[in-house]
């Protein structure tokens, strides 16, 4: 317990899924969480959530972090409510599936503004906190859809989006050590998430049975990737920094069925 304790942060995309999970145990492991969706119910929900179980949070909502001002804003007043941020964990995402050769532009555009400017953006405003602060942890959500192809989930945006993540996070590793912030991604695997069980995990979609292909013989939750990201925005990851964690339940280290 209090693994996160005096520590400030800001969590993306509260509203339900992994975002809901990250706030409900960073709150719970001591952090004072400041949270954002677009959805405002769910947001709301989730503020609930974690003060029925005695947690810190507030939240923002709607927000759309393709807005830069408005991310700014967020996070410039988070910082000052709360005395600086020490914790940046970038969890929101949005995304659209399909081949190249029936992705149009716009479904491009949609998915790299929606999985990877968000995470610019809201990157580029916490830096100065962070620095201000003498450091702290910068989380990423990459995708097993960064590292590696797929024969039966077409998704040639989403690839490129979350390969860029991936590589993102080895520059802010990189930008990030002299001022003592530490930048780590998490690559999850097939995870059962409100967006999954209406998309990748739907009856008509190949990859509704794509547990079989999975070592540990079944899908992930959302608490197995906020426990990884504890890990990783805690002290006890304090010499780790430029990591990408696959959370996948060994899915791409065997490869069929990808």
């Amino acid at each position: 317990m209090n693994r996160l304790a005096g520590k400030v942060a800001l969590i993306t995309g509260t509203g339900s899924g992994q975002g809901r999970a990250a706030a409900l145990l960073f709150a719970a492991e001591g952090a004072t969480v400041v949270g954002t969706d677009r959805d405002p119910q769910g947001a709301a929900e989730t503020v609930e959530l974690v003060r029925a179980a005695g947690g810190l949070v507030d939240s923002t909502h709607p927000l759309d972090l393709g807005h830069e001002d408005a991310v700014q804003v967020w996070i410039d007043e988070a910082a000052a409510r709360h005395g600086g941020i020490d914790v940046l964990y970038n969890n929101a995402a949005a995304t659209r599936f399909s081949p190249i050769a029936e992705t149009s532009y716009e479904d491009w555009s949609f998915t790299l503004r929606n999985e990877l400017d968000i995470v610019f953006l809201a990157t580029k405003h916490a830096w100065p906190h962070l620095i201000a602060r003498g450091g702290g942890c910068v989380l990423l959500v990459g995708s097993t859809a960064g590292i590696t192809g797929s024969v039966t989930n077409t998704r040639i945006a989403h690839t490129a989006s979350k390969g860029g993540v991936v590589a993102m996070t080895r520059q802010l590793a990189a930008e990030g050590a002299a001022h003592g912030i530490r930048a780590n991604c998490i690559s999850p695997g097939m995870i059962a998430t409100p967006a999954s069980q209406g998309t990748l995990l739907a009856e008509d979609h190949p990859m509704r049975t794509i547990a079989r292909a999975i070592p540990l013989g079944r899908i992930g939750v959302p608490d197995d990737v906020a426990r990884c990201a504890l890990f990783l925005a805690s002290d006890e990851a304090s010499y780790v920094t430029g990591a990408n964690l696959v959370v996948d339940g060994g899915w791409s280290a065997v490869l069929p069925g990808a």
